[in-house]
Formats: structure tokens, sequence, C-alpha cells
């Protein structure tokens, strides 16, 4: 996705203790906050401002894929590679 758009991509590992504080802060500020939060959580931020775009589903890894594939094929994910273009 990050290839796709032309943008700078990070991925902060949870079960890395300073790297987890800053994926906790971005979810208590942006995401989808919960006692035990589900991962992954993706945000896109342009021109400062963040935005949460998707949240991994608890129901198992097949229901998140099955979800990413619809969020590729979203108008809004399509607005983005045009605006990229």
């Amino acid at each position: 996705m990050a290839k796709e758009l032309n943008v700078d991509l990070r991925v902060l590992d949870v079960d890395d203790a300073e790297q987890a504080k800053v994926a906790d802060e971005l979810v208590r500020q942006y995401g989808d906050l919960a006692d035990d939060y589900l991962i992954p959580q993706v945000f896109f931020e342009e021109q400062a401002k963040v935005q949460h775009v998707f949240t991994g589903f608890s129901e198992g890894v097949e229901v998140t894929k099955a979800r990413w594939n619809d969020f590729f094929a979203s108008q809004f994910y399509k607005t983005k590679l045009r605006a990229k273009s």
C-alpha cells in the first residue's frame, strides 16, 4: 500500500516496549481504543492530520484479510490512489 501510494510507512512492533508506547498513544488519540486493542490498526497522516482507516478483526486472520480486500476495493482507497498518480 505504501509503495502504491508513494508514502512513507511506519510499522510499530507492539512487542517492543518503546514502540508499544508510540502505538498506544496513536491508538489512544486516533484509533479504536479498548483495554486490549486489536491490531493491525492503520492510520494515514496527511498535512499533519492523522486519520484512522483500518482495524483488524478478532474473528481471525481470514476475516481481517477479507476486510483488507474490501478496503483496497473501496472508493476511499481508489481516490487516494488517483490523488498520488
